[in-house]
């Protein structure tokens, strides 16, 4: 008796939940981002970032390292994109290289920025308006990059971009305060991998993943390692 009265309000419960909570079809075709931090690069704060502050020696191996995790991977890639900032641009023609039958597109929405945080410090460094235009421009990506599969097969984009970028896409994905962007931290040339289901629905299934490269060849915001 109890366990048929178990039963009976566990198919009430389910019963209510709403259809959001339904899992979408498996047949239906999904849309797989890679996002893909720039490799490691000049840091001068004198050079024009679309010209100069290329990749280091490092920065190039990182880059060859997660374009071969990327084509090991049994998929048929759709698109290759990048920032067009040097080290952005840069990290995309390695990658590309790898994929001779995708076209390396540039973007200028996914430039770095610097998007409104809870740390002050941050804050009062930046120029009037400067958040706030950067997440304008965050936004405009985010509703081009962000959407589910145009035909009835799965896609799979590359998008080489930058750390603030991946960080504050994480934010949206999640469904979080978009001020805690800076609560993470995120590798040269990891993956942050999200699917975009056919209703708009968001997945982060990795963020950060830098398993394909050395510990020794490991690289953050604010750290250096050997060439």
């Amino acid at each position: 008796m109890c366990r048929l009265m178990f039963l009976i309000v566990l198919l009430l419960l389910l019963s209510a939940l709403p259809s959001a909570a339904v899992l979408p079809d498996r047949d239906e075709p999904v849309r797989t981002i890679f996002l893909i931090r720039h490799g490691e690069y000049e840091h001068d704060s004198e050079c024009d970032e679309d010209e100069g502050c290329g990749l280091v020696a490092l920065g190039r191996q990182q880059a060859r390292l997660v374009a071969d995790r990327l084509k090991a991977m049994p998929l048929e890639f759709t698109s290759i994109q990048a920032s067009a900032m040097t080290r952005a641009r840069q990290t995309g023609a390695i990658i590309a290289s790898s994929f001779p039958d995708l076209e390396l597109v540039l973007h200028r929405d996914i430039r770095e920025c610097t998007p409104s945080t809870r740390r002050q410090d941050i804050m009062e460094e930046l120029e009037e308006g400067e958040a706030e235009a950067c997440e304008a421009n965050l936004e405009a990506a985010w509703s081009r990059i962000f959407v589910p599969a145009a035909g009835d097969t799965n896609e799979y984009d590359i998008v080489v971009c930058h750390g603030n970028v991946i960080r504050w896409f994480a934010t949206r994905v999640l469904e979080v305060d978009r001020l805690a962007w800076l609560q993470m931290s995120i590798a040269n040339c990891s993956l942050t991998v999200v699917q975009v289901r056919t209703d708009g629905s968001k997945k982060l299934v990795a963020f950060a993943d830098s398993g394909h490269i050395p510990y020794s060849m490991t690289t953050y915001p604010g750290t250096e390692a050997p060439q």
